[in-house]
């Protein structure tokens, strides 16, 4: 074989190897993100870079209250669709087809996803009212929310999360689009959870909840 056809060959076969390695890790250790969501703040601010353990779906691990997990966005709901019998998001635009479902759950370049943290578990009654949110009956103490912070009811403010299912909110409880509006989130949604926050340096480190 021609030396230089042979080179090039090599570094083609070492630059495919290097991508499909580093698609394994993104979809099932790790990957950095950019926060570009207000839903979050101040915990979380636009532009902050955080890195996401995958691990934790990877092996089905549990997730925990206060737990800043990433999600794929569902469905919009509408007043007339809502089923109060039944208060979990509704996912009916997912894609069809081996290569739409690479670029999708791979690649990721056509999937939006909302970061939000985890306010109730599986069988967890959850309420909110007057401004506050109860869970089984006892107040929450929110001690990342900024201080005078009211968690405003919207479609869903009085229910049970389901058997598999998580209801997550925003920090930013006035700007944020969540499990108040659309239901619970299925765990198999779960994209990562926040492990780190590693810019701005002077913000290194594990997210106090």
């Amino acid at each position: 074989m021609n030396p230089k056809l042979k080179n090039t060959l090599e570094w083609i076969y070492c630059i495919v190897i290097a991508v499909i390695i580093a698609l394994l890790v993104k979809y099932f250790v790790g990957t950095p993100t950019v926060v570009k969501q207000k839903s979050m703040y101040d915990t979380l601010e636009e532009g902050q870079r955080l890195w996401l353990n995958r691990w934790v779906r990877t092996v089905n691990g549990k997730y925990n209250y206060g737990d800043i997990i990433t999600f794929e966005a569902p469905d919009y709901p509408s007043i007339a669709n809502v089923d109060f019998t039944n208060p979990v998001a509704n996912y009916s635009n997912e894609p069809t087809g081996l290569f739409s479902k690479f670029v999708y759950y791979v690649l990721e370049t056509t999937k939006t996803s909302y970061i939000k943290r985890v306010i109730g578990l599986e069988g967890d009654h959850i309420e909110i009212k007057d401004g506050k949110v109860y869970r089984n009956g006892q107040e929450l103490n929110e001690t990342y929310l900024d201080e005078g912070t009211e968690t405003n009811s919207k479609l869903y403010s009085d229910i049970v999360v389901p058997k598999g299912y998580v209801f997550a909110m925003g920090d930013n409880r006035g700007n944020s689009t969540d499990c108040r509006e659309f239901g619970c989130i299925p765990i198999d949604k779960i994209e990562s959870k926040v492990a780190f926050r590693f810019w701005p340096l002077n913000k290194f480190g594990k997210i106090d909840k």
